[in-house]
This record gives structure tokens, sequence and C-alpha cells, in this order.
């Protein structure tokens, strides 16, 4: 998932609202564009903004950052996804790797194994290409609570990781570095970790540098495969990670904060 400038912040708030956060793992969660006829089926912003600050255990260092905390229902639903994704993947390695090539796994980078609550609460949910460029430079976000762990467990147990981000190129190193600093032990190098290219797109993506998410993440998924790996599991905060085919048992991390179509 990428922070992108497209981000539809305000009709994903009102959809959290409107459908609750346990929808996010059921996979019913999208956002409402209908045009409202009256105030009233407008929830009041800064009353959303204050229920996604108590969904995610808001906590204020004496510095005045902004953090999520590991007791809050956000990291409690985020644990229960987890607790499906490990049964599952202990599964797929009972059931033996002889079919179809090597067990592997794909993530996305923000909400799904690194936590931007702290850049979104800096930013007033406000995201802008320069402030992201900013913050990542200079701050490693949190890990999303439990996924080195996972992701971790994963790869000792035989099962390929790899993460494919809509964060642009340029930003890899940054990128490297963060996961790299909150526990992922995976290679995030150039062969396990993909980033959005348009200057110089990939040529197996056929879009090219026109790729909406979905064709880009569910094209570079295929890619994986067709270098002889079996996508057992797919793990993203927005639908257009997870949707295109080539993705295995899906796994949709809750995200109330913006919604990319």
């Amino acid at each position: 998932m990428p922070l992108s400038s497209k981000r539809a912040r305000l009709a994903a708030t009102v959809a959290a609202v409107a459908v609750g956060a346990g929808l996010y793992t059921a996979g019913a969660a999208t956002a409402d564009r209908s045009v409202p006829r009256t105030d009233k089926e407008i929830p009041n912003l800064s009353l959303v903004q204050e229920k996604i600050k108590a969904y995610y255990g808001d906590t204020v260092d004496k510095n005045g950052e902004h953090w999520a905390s590991p007791d809050s229902a956000y990291a409690r639903q985020v644990a229960g996804i987890e607790k499906r994704a490990k049964a599952h993947l202990e599964d797929v390695l009972a059931r033996g790797t002889a079919k179809g090539g090597k067990p592997a796994i794909v993530l996305d980078l923000d909400d799904t194994t690194l936590l931007t609550y702290n850049y979104e609460l800096k930013q007033g949910f406000h995201f802008t290409p320069e402030s992201q460029d900013a913050y990542l430079k200079s701050t490693d976000t949190k890990p999303v609570f439990g996924m080195p762990k996972l992701v971790n467990w994963a790869k000792s147990r035989g099962i390929e990781v790899f993460y494919v981000t809509g964060r642009d190129e340029h930003q890899r190193d940054w990128s490297v570095r963060n996961l790299k600093n909150v526990g992922y032990k995976p290679a995030a190098d150039t062969a396990h970790f993909f980033l959005k290219n348009k200057k110089n797109p990939p040529a197996y993506l056929p879009c090219g540098a026109t790729c909406t998410t979905t064709e880009y993440k569910s094209g570079t998924r295929k890619h994986i495969e067709a270098r002889g790996y079996r996508i057992v599991a797919n793990f993203g905060d927005q639908w257009s990670d997870l949707n295109g085919g080539h993705s295995g048992r899906a796994f949709k991390m809750p995200n109330p904060m913006y919604y990319l179509p």
C-alpha cells in the first residue's frame, strides 16, 4: 500500500465509522462514495479522528509524539489476523511443498509491516509526497504489532518472503533500513523487495508506468510466481493490495486512516 496523494481519506473514515473495524478482517469494508443528501449523513470529521485515536490506543510521549498502543483494540485485532495467518501457514507446511514451487508470502509495507500512525498524526492525516520523503529519510516507523515475529517465523520454516509496496523506487534505501532496524530478518534485497518505478517500469508489467495499484501488485505477484514460487499468503491493508489474483490466501490488515483504490 503506498502513501499516495490520491488517497480518499474522508471516504475511508466515513466507511470505518459506518461499518465498524471488524469488517476489515471479513473483507467487507469499502469506501462509500455516494453524495450525502444532508449534513446529517456525514460523520463529524473531528469526532471520526478521535475514534481513530481511541482505536489505536493513542499515547503521547514527552516530545508530543503520538504512538499506537500494544494494548489497543487495533493491536488485538491485528493479533487475531496473525493467529489465523500462522495457522494457515502451518497447514501449508504440513501439506508439503512438492507441488507448485517453493511456498512464499507477499507483504505490503505501510500499515501491513510498518505502522504509519505516528506519521499520520504528525501530519494531521494530511499526506504529501514531500512530508513522506522527509519522514522516511529521517525516521523509522514502528512495526505493525506482532508482524516481525510472524514474518521471521515464516522465513525460519522455509517460506520465502517478498515485499511489494507502492512506495517509490527512490525510497528503497530508507525502507530497507527501516525493515531491518525494527526486526524484520528476511532479506529486503532487489530480488525480494519491489517498489514502484515509474521512470523505468519493469518489462513484466504490461501497463508500465500507468499501472493501477491492483495491476502493479498483482502483476508483480505473477512475476514472483513465474520465478518458481507458490504464493500461499498475501498481506495488505488495502483491497488493492490483495485483488487481481496470484495471491494465495489474502489477509486484510485493518486501516481506518485512509483508503487507496
